[in-house]
């Protein structure tokens, strides 16, 4: 991670969300009726479904709001039926990209995704062009100044894969997804909290962007991002 602070682009990251909170609302909704649909409507038993709640949680979403979404999800209530769609391809300098997407049109999807990426100097790949370079996993996100030596003990412990020490002092968990939320748990239960704590693509290796090069790049993940029928976007560029 050398050469940029993985905590300052967190940071930069959560900061743009926060500005899109109605957006955030709303794609929270379809993931929590997806989950519901697919894993059923017990957080217990559905850990997709508890960490889209808890993210629900964290966007200060009313909780009548994550209710009637489980119950769409679950059939109680009448819903939409979204499809699941991922989307690759490439950003400023090359940069990896992969677009993550619940729909109830898959031709007005495609559409608008190839816009965005067309308008704003990237374009898409073929399925599998990028993936390859990511990782799919647990990933939590520690401030610097936490306290080291005890979450690695109590990670590793849980069944984390790895704790990372960053050159900004942050500390990252990275987790098997089935483990993810046993290791939450565990590190939770221990007093330390994570600032960021999500199941993405992480990408192996990053592609650091500056000056025009950021810019440009930033302005392509919020046309993305600003899609209705897009959920996740995740890049192996670090700007």
């Amino acid at each position: 991670m050398a050469g940029h602070s993985k905590w300052a682009n967190i940071q930069h990251r959560k900061g743009r969300q926060d500005e899109k909170r109605g957006k955030i609302w709303t794609k929270l909704i379809k993931e929590i009726t997806v989950a519901a649909k697919l894993g059923g409507g017990d957080i217990a038993t559905n850990p997709r479904l508890r960490l889209a709640i808890d993210k629900a949680k964290d966007a200060n979403m009313p909780n009548d709001n994550v209710q009637r979404a489980i119950q769409r999800g679950t059939g109680s209530l009448e819903g939409v039926n979204y499809e699941e769609i991922r989307y690759e391809g490439y950003g400023i300098n090359g940069a990896a990209v992969i677009v993550d997407c619940l729909t109830d049109n898959r031709t007005r999807t495609v559409a608008e995704v190839r816009h965005a990426f067309n308008k704003n100097g990237g374009n898409m790949g073929t399925e599998g062009s990028v993936a390859f370079l990511f990782k799919h996993c647990g990933q939590m996100l520690f401030a610097p100044g936490a306290n080291e030596d005890q979450l690695m003990e109590v990670a590793l412990d849980a069944g984390a894969e790895d704790v990372i020490t960053h050159d900004d002092g942050s500390l990252e968990v990275l987790t098997p997804v089935p483990d993810f939320a046993k290791v939450q748990d565990a590190i939770a239960n221990a007093g330390l909290k994570a600032e960021l704590a999500t199941v993405a693509m992480r990408p192996e290796t990053e592609i650091a962007l500056e000056g025009d090069q950021a810019e440009s790049m930033q302005k392509l993940l919020d046309a993305l991002e600003n899609l209705d029928d897009v959920q996740e976007v995740f890049t192996n560029a670090a700007l």
